[in-house]
């Protein structure tokens, strides 16, 4: 068999770097995109993007037209990546050099930032860019409680599965036309009220492209803050497409690995196969997994999401001592947690 990348993967990087020529040419400057990194006293992991801008933008003009596009979904996913570019991110006392991959984006692992517990800054920038100011979710070593939630259909009504829907919902409404599921918020709130200073993740199966969107969403709705683990769209070097799933137990397995101390509070939903792949997490690591918690879509919402109007089950059979919690928003998931969970 051949070493070399599926062909989409090869006609995705040929297409995208005669993009990046033509808009160098036509004197668009590089840019970091920031996405909140995470990690402890010892390690960060730094997550970005790098991609090309026209220099008007850097205008008034340009910033305020930039602002009203970016609030149409479309937008987000109109990017000129730049490929293999290189950077330096400083964290605390550690900087490091790289360059991106083929779709522009940065998943730098450094050590010996030397930086405390609790939300720190660093930096990263490229040759020509301006330098850009990263989050970092640095979680104490005495930390033992962490929170993993789910992002469609669990904080954010998306019904994204359908395809035709997903793209009227990705393309075409605005922001602030997006709704929240009633009561996660103060869900999770009262949760990390319980254990300040918890890791808080948020793991998707959404694009990349969506992440300041995503943000945006979970400050005007009041969710805590915390790093988001999306994915690419696009091709990867074996197939046409990302398997959500597979990001999901990869990314997962990951927290695991980092965070060796730490016990996960699993936040998803029925209507894709949130419950199966944390059933499976569970099964394989009982001691990381605090209790599972499921928000129970609607019928209409079922039939949106998988064609059905019956919830996904999960095929894999839990450990008994892993509480599963079900309820159709985040005030019932609250009140069935209450005791369990020492919720005020």
């Amino acid at each position: 068999m051949s070493n070399r990348p599926f062909i989409a993967a090869r006609l995705e990087l040929f297409v995208d770097k005669r993009f990046e020529q033509l808009f160098r040419a036509l004197g668009w400057r590089e840019r970091v995109i920031p996405y909140t990194a995470y990690g402890d006293e010892g390690f960060a992991r730094v997550l970005g993007r790098v991609v090309l801008t026209p220099r008007f933008s850097d205008t008034q003009l340009g910033k305020v037209a930039e602002e009203f596009l970016r609030r149409r979904g479309w937008r987000n996913f109109f990017t000129a990546a730049c490929v293999h570019a290189r950077y330096t991110i400083t964290v605390g006392d550690a900087v490091v050099t790289g360059s991106t991959d083929r779709g522009g984006y940065i998943d730098h692992r450094l050590r010996g930032h030397g930086l405390g517990a609790g939300w720190q800054a660093g930096t990263v920038r490229t040759p020509t860019s301006d330098e850009a100011t990263i989050p970092v979710q640095v979680v104490g070593s005495d930390v033992t409680f962490g929170l993993v939630s789910d992002i469609d259909d669990t904080i954010l009504s998306t019904m994204l599965p359908r395809p035709m829907i997903a793209a009227w919902n990705s393309f075409m409404r605005t922001e602030a036309a997006r709704q929240a599921i009633p009561g996660m918020a103060v869900f999770y709130d009262d949760v990390l009220k319980r254990h300040p200073g918890a890791a808080v993740m948020y793991l998707s199966t959404g694009a990349w492209n969506t992440h300041g969107f995503l943000k945006r969403f979970m400050r005007r709705h009041r969710y805590p803050e915390g790093a988001m683990l999306l994915t690419d769209w696009g091709p990867t070097n074996t197939g046409w497409f990302r398997s959500g799933q597979e990001h999901k137990r990869t990314s997962l397995l990951q927290l695991s690995v980092d965070f060796p101390r730490i016990q996960w509070l699993l936040v998803g939903d029925d209507g894709q196969h949130d419950l199966d792949i944390y059933s499976e997490f569970a099964t394989a690591n009982p001691d990381r997994v605090v209790a599972i918690a499921i928000r129970e879509l609607t019928p209409a919402e079922q039939i949106l999401a998988h064609g059905t109007t019956e919830p996904l089950t999960a095929d894999e059979p839990l450990p008994r001592d892993i509480q599963v919690f079900k309820a159709p928003d985040g005030r019932g998931l609250r009140r069935l947690t209450r005791e369990f969970l020492g919720l005020a």
